[in-house]
C-alpha cells in the first residue's frame, strides 16, 4: 500500500491492523467471485465506507482494474477527532491542516489510509455538505457527488399497531421512573429524550443537560418533564434494587440511592453524564419539575431494566433533543421524525441543514427545529432547547397532534426512493472513471 499508493502505516495501532486485515480480505473475496462469476460487458461498483474499508477499495481498482471504486467518508477521522479533543473546528477550518493535526492527534495512519483513498479511487463521496467543507480542507480533496443518507420506514409501525406500542412504551418509561424516583408522574408529564454514541460533547449531552438544568428553574414551564439519556456507557449489571421494585406492584414514595441511573456502571465516580447532573445539582428532588434518568446499555430489548428495543421505547417519547456539535448526518433527529416525534437538532448536523434547506420547515410547529450551533454559542443552545421544550409543553392536544403529523412528513421527503438518484450519479461517475483508468 506504501508503494503503490503511499499510505503510512509506520504508526498504525489496535483497531487499524484488524480493520486493514478485514477491508483486505474484503477486497481478496470480491476479486475471486468477480474472476469466477463475472466478465467486463458486467458493470461492477465496489463502494467503501469510512477508513476502515479503504484498503479493501485501493486492492480492488490494483487487482480488477475493471470495477469502479466508490469510497464513501461519513466523517473525516481528523474532523472528529478535533472536535472530540474540544478544539475549534468550524471557525478555524480554513486554517488546519489536515496532515499536520494527524500528526498532533496520533491519527497519522488513518488519516492517510482515509486521504489516499480518496484521492485514488474513481469516485469520492460523503454525506453532507457539512462533511463535504471537511473533506475539501482536511483531505485535501472536495466529493465528487454527496450521498445523503436516506431511510426505509418498513418498521416503523402504523394505525393500531402504533398507538398500542406508544402507550405501552410511555406506560414502561412512566414505570421506570416512579419506581427509581418514588414518584407519581402521570400521563400528561412531558417526556424527552437523546440518544446516540456517548460523545459527550460531539453529540451533544452536555448541552441537553445544562438546558434541562435551566428548564428546571424556568417559571414558564406548567407541566412535569422526564428527560431520558439513552446512550451506552461503561454498563455493569441492571440495578437489583430497581428490578424488586418494577416487580411490585406497590407505590414507593422515597426514591434508591443514586436515582439518576438504571443500570451500574464499572466507573461511577468517573461517567461525564453523572459527574455534570452532580455538577449542575440537579437532584431529581420531588419538588423539581424536571427529572432527568440515564440508561446506560444498548436497548436491545434484553438490558434486564427496559427490556424493549430502542425503536419501541423511541415512539413513546413526546419529543426528542439532539443537540450535536459535529454530526456528518444524524439518523437519531431522523429516526425520530419517522416515528412521528417531533426533535430539536442543530445546523451543525448535515440533517439539520438538509431540513433547513426545505420549503415547509419552520421550527418545531412543523416537526423540526434546527438550532443554530456554532463553536461558542454553547449557552444560546441551552436556552433554545428549553425555550422549545417549554413552548412544546404549553401546546394543545391537537397542534400536538398536527405536529406529530408534520415530523412524519419530514421523514417521508428523505426516505431512499428520493435520495438514490445520487447513488446513480456516483456509480455512473465511478464506471466512467474505470473505463479511463484501463485505457489510459
Amino acid at each position: 500500500m506504501w508503494n503503490r499508493f503511499q499510505v503510512d502505516s509506520l504508526h498504525a495501532y489496535g483497531d487499524y491492523d484488524e480493520a486493514s486485515m478485514f477491508s483486505y480480505a474484503a477486497g481478496r473475496v470480491v476479486e475471486s467471485f468477480y474472476r469466477y462469476n463475472l466478465t467486463e460487458t458486467d458493470k461492477v461498483v465496489y463502494q467503501a465506507h469510512e477508513w476502515m474499508t479503504g484498503m479493501g477499495a485501493l486492492y480492488v481498482q490494483e487487482t480488477v482494474p475493471e470495477i469502479g471504486t466508490i469510497f464513501t467518508t461519513h466523517a473525516t477521522s481528523i474532523g472528529r477527532s478535533i472536535a472530540g479533543n474540544n478544539k475549534p473546528l468550524y471557525d478555524y477550518l480554513f486554517a488546519y491542516n489536515g496532515d499536520q493535526m494527524a500528526q498532533e492527534l496520533n491519527m497519522q495512519s488513518k488519516h492517510s489510509i482515509e486521504k489516499q483513498t480518496a484521492h485514488y479511487v474513481d469516485c469520492f463521496t460523503t454525506v453532507s455538505e457539512i462533511t463535504n467543507n471537511e473533506c475539501r480542507e482536511l483531505l485535501d480533496k472536495p466529493a465528487d457527488v454527496i450521498l445523503m443518507n436516506g431511510f426505509e420506514d418498513n418498521f416503523v409501525p402504523k394505525g393500531s399497531t402504533f398507538t398500542g406500542k406508544r402507550k405501552r412504551a410511555r406506560a414502561l418509561l412512566l414505570n421506570v421512573a416512579n419506581k427509581l424516583l418514588g414518584t407519581d408522574l402521570d400521563n400528561d408529564t412531558l417526556i424527552v429524550g437523546t440518544s446516540g454514541r456517548y460523545e459527550f460533547k460531539n453529540k451533544g449531552i452536555d448541552v441537553f443537560l445544562e438546558s434541562l438544568n435551566r428548564l428546571n428553574r424556568d417559571k414558564n414551564l406548567h407541566k412535569n418533564v422526564l428527560a431520558y439519556v439513552n446512550v451506552p456507557g461503561w454498563v455493569g449489571e441492571p440495578r437489583e434494587d430497581l428490578q424488586a421494585r418494577l416487580k411490585s406492584k406497590d407505590q414507593f414514595d422515597t426514591p434508591l440511592e443514586v436515582p439518576f441511573i438504571t443500570h451500574w456502571l464499572h466507573n461511577m465516580t468517573h461517567d461525564q453524564v453523572l459527574d455534570m447532573l452532580k455538577y449542575l445539582g440537579m437532584g431529581n428532588r420531588p419538588e423539581d419539575k424536571v427529572k432527568v434518568i440515564f440508561v446506560p446499555c444498548y436497548l436491545n430489548g434484553r438490558d434486564g431494566i427496559m427490556n424493549k428495543d430502542y425503536y419501541d421505547l423511541l415512539l413513546g417519547q413526546d419529543m426528542s433533543i439532539y443537540a450535536s456539535y459535529y454530526e456528518p448526518w444524524g439518523y437519531t433527529p431522523l429516526e425520530s421524525v419517522a416515528f412521528h416525534v417531533p426533535t430539536i437538532t442543530t445546523d451543525l448536523a448535515g440533517f439539520g441543514l438538509w431540513v433547513n434547506s426545505l420549503k415547509k420547515q419552520h421550527g418545531i410547529n412543523d416537526g423540526v427545529e434546527v438550532l443554530h450551533r456554532s463553536d461558542y454559542n454553547y449557552s444560546e443552545v441551552a436556552d433554545g432547547i428549553k425555550d422549545t421544550i417549554t413552548l412544546f409543553a404549553n401546546k394543545t392536544d391537537k397542534e400536538v397532534k398536527e405536529i406529530r403529523k408534520r415530523a412524519a412528513e419530514v421523514a417521508e421527503q428523505a426516505l431512499w426512493k428520493h435520495f438514490i438518484q445520487y447513488y446513480y450519479e456516483a456509480y455512473d461517475i465511478a464506471l466512467r472513471n474505470a473505463v479511463k483508468r484501463q485505457f489510459s
